[in-house]
């Protein structure tokens, strides 16, 4: 009769969960990358016991290094900030900008109380003309938006300006990517309206989308649409390009395979040249937003519509002490939401494609 040695047994079980939990850090890992936390993965393994030392470079790598150069750039700005006087003021160090920053937070929160007790009091109101007979009065808070909102309504803005930009770029560049006749009509306005800056195109779209709607009674205000549509104008090109070359580049074995099936075109381009082409194609979608939350930023400084842009110009304009750390404040929350803006749709890349390169 043949024993099982209990200790082998209980060896074989161990190293069962330790290949399970190795599995599930590695499955793990693809998410950190996209949430921008890929140090985890190895703090993860070397708690699991895989070759810590080795960990240990990586966390160096991704964590510590990372760190000591926020930690060095804060403290050159702390130093150098209140060296440099300017018409506010000394430029405002790190303190100073937490404490606006947290001034903001603050200012926010009263706002939004604020409007909650007048839509409280608009309700009473409304009850008691409701109970006497009488028709219930509609009336809009009337007080400034708080930071939040703004930045609310610049995301908003990106947003719906990088979705038309989308519709439009996606198929001309599936076009220009298959047929050289298309491509060859569409080069020369990429290479003419690409260069072109959004300053200069704010004055044609306003004074358009102004003679188009002669009132702000539309579904969507006319300020948002100004600022969409230039957000539009600029960020397309990058889509278009990548779809175009993404397209151009899929296997030529493909587009054989595709002629001997004699599929349509439709059939075509939801089955071979689309899945081929994600990758570009998402390369132009994570460019063109970039590019339309900057250019955003810059209309609606110049059109003063709401959102973040206009937050710094209107600080810049009322010249108090804070003003400056306030604007810097609006600055790192640009560069903050860009790069979340950007993982986003580096999110949905790792949904959708399968290739590693981001």
């Amino acid at each position: 009769m043949t024993t099982v040695d209990p200790n082998f047994a209980e060896t074989k079980d161990r190293e069962a969960r330790r290949a399970r939990l190795f599995t599930r850090i590695n499955a793990a890992d693809k998410w950190f990358q996209v949430l921008g936390l890929s140090w985890l993965t190895p703090v993860l393994r070397a708690a699991a016991g895989d070759n810590p030392s080795a960990q240990m470079k990586e966390i160096w790598r991704l964590l510590a290094v990372p760190v000591i150069a926020i930690v060095v750039f804060l403290m050159l700005w702390g130093t150098l900030a209140p060296k440099v006087q300017t018409s506010l003021g000394a430029v405002p160090g790190p303190a100073q900008v937490w404490a606006e920053a947290v001034n903001l937070h603050e200012d926010a929160l009263a706002k939004a109380d604020s409007k909650a007790r007048f839509d409280a009091q608009v309700a009473q109101l409304n009850e008691r003309r409701v109970q006497q007979g009488q028709e219930p009065v509609a009336r809009a808070y009337t007080g400034a938006p708080t930071y939040y909102q703004q930045i609310w309504t610049s995301i908003q803005t990106v947003f719906f300006g990088f979705l038309i930009a989308t519709v439009v770029a996606v198929p001309l560049g599936i076009a220009a990517g298959l047929s050289p006749i298309a491509n060859a009509a569409l080069n020369p306005l990429i290479q003419i309206f690409k260069p072109v800056s959004p300053l200069a195109w704010l004055p044609i779209v306003t004074m358009i989308v102004s003679a188009l709607a002669a009132s702000n009674d539309g579904i969507l205000a006319k300020s948002f649409v100004i600022s969409a549509v230039t957000v539009t104008l600029c960020s397309l090109w990058p889509t278009l390009i990548n779809t175009a070359l993404g397209v151009a580049s899929i296997d030529k074995d493909l587009v054989n395979v595709s002629k001997v099936l004699k599929m349509n075109t439709w059939t075509k381009i939801t089955k071979l040249v689309l899945p081929s082409a994600l990758p570009l194609i998402f390369t132009g979608l994570r460019l063109s937003l970039g590019v339309g939350w900057m250019v955003l930023i810059a209309a609606e400084m110049l059109a003063q519509n709401p959102g973040l842009g206009k937050f710094i110009w209107d600080e810049f304009q009322n010249g108090s002490s804070s003003s400056l750390a306030r604007i810097m404040v609006a600055v790192l929350s640009i560069g903050i939401i860009g790069f979340l803006l950007d993982r986003v749709m580096y999110a949905l890349q790792s949904l959708f494609t399968f290739t590693n390169n981001r």
